[in-house]
């Protein structure tokens, strides 16, 4: 089952980052596609400020990584591999052992073969004013999650 959702403005990115939080499965894998300015780190802040992240939430465009202690336990894994030239390159930050509660990996086609799979995939673009979001399970865990969430409280389901 996937879902394409138009998102008005960035109370419906919010509304789609809430919706998928509260259904997230424990461990889950997220890859976060899109061109430059169409909303991955929107959607990712609200994400993690769903799941109970306080303080500030950086970009990992320049760090790679960000590591998030997520109200209710457990921690949360923001990566941002825009910038690095090989997949090998993640060694070095440490990922082999993170037992995170949630990674949301931006441009992860950078990362291929050194990512966990994802769970689910998540597309957005830039769709007029507002944005066009797609999203794709890529397992079972990810299939049964997208079929729990409350996607008809996002604005804009088609």
């Amino acid at each position: 089952m996937n879902a394409s959702l138009q998102l008005a403005d960035a109370a419906a990115t919010e509304r789609l980052a809430a919706a998928l939080a509260d259904a997230q499965p424990p461990g889950a894998v997220v890859y976060l596609h899109g061109d430059l300015g169409a909303g991955k780190s929107t959607l990712a802040r609200a994400w993690l400020r769903r799941l109970g992240v306080t303080g500030t939430v950086r970009s990992p465009t320049y760090t790679l990584v960000e590591r998030y202690p997520l109200g209710a336990g457990g921690e949360a894994l923001h990566l941002d591999l825009y910038r690095i030239g090989d997949p090998g390159e993640l060694e070095y930050l440490g990922l082999d052992d993170a037992a995170a509660a949630l990674w949301l990996v931006e441009w992860p086609q950078r990362g291929a073969g050194a990512l966990p799979p994802a769970d689910l995939e998540v597309a957005l673009a830039l769709a007029g004013t507002g944005r066009a979001a797609a999203l794709t399970p890529r397992s079972a865990r990810g299939r049964a999650w997208l079929a729990a969430c409350r996607l008809s409280e996002v604005e804009g389901l088609s």
